[in-house]
């Protein structure tokens, strides 16, 4: 189950990753091989409601960089 990240609506593949925005307490995180407009056709993850998914995400966010 590591190769997944639970958003604040579904479960996503890390591998199908295009992009991550972050934000203050959010990221927005795009899945699409075609790209995604923000706030649009994104997937959102926030630390309230999915702390664990955060943190990978930022860890993901990290290693980018």
């Amino acid at each position: 189950m590591d190769n997944f990240i639970k958003t604040d609506e579904k479960m996503i593949n890390v591998q199908y990753i295009r992009w991550i925005w972050k934000f203050t307490n959010c990221m927005e995180v795009c899945t699409k091989s075609n790209g995604c407009e923000v706030f649009k056709n994104t997937h959102r993850v926030c630390k309230d409601i999915s702390p664990i998914s955060y943190q990978k995400l930022d860890q993901l966010f990290d290693e980018a960089k």
